[in-house]
C-alpha cells in the first residue's frame, strides 16, 4: 500500500525531498527509504544528485546538499488507483 501511495505522490508531484514524501504519505523518512529504493531498482524513481532542487514554487532555503530528492520517472503506465 505505501508503495502505491509514495509512487501517487511523487506522480502528482513529480519531485520532492524525502521528507516532503514523508509528509505527503503520513510516514516517516527513514521507513520511507527502503521503499523508494524498490522504487528506484524498477525504475519508477530516480534519487537525484545532491544539490538538486526539490522542484517546488515556494523555495524555502533549504541545503540542498542535506537533501535528498525523488523524482518520478514512470514506468510507461499511471499507478494503481488508491482504493477508497
Amino acid at each position: 500500500m505505501i508503495l502505491t501511495d509514495i509512487s501517487h505522490y511523487l506522480r502528482e508531484h513529480g519531485r520532492a525531498s524525502l521528507n516532503d514524501i514523508a509528509l505527503g504519505v503520513g510516514s516517516a523518512p527513514e521507513a520511507l527509504e527502503t521503499m523508494l529504493a524498490t522504487l528506484e531498482r524498477k525504475g519508477r524513481v530516480r534519487r537525484l544528485p545532491a544539490g538538486s532542487s526539490c522542484g517546488t514554487s515556494t523555495c524555502s532555503k533549504c541545503d540542498p546538499t542535506t537533501l535528498a530528492i525523488y523524482e518520478w520517472t514512470g514506468d510507461g503506465r499511471s499507478p494503481p488507483s488508491k482504493a477508497g
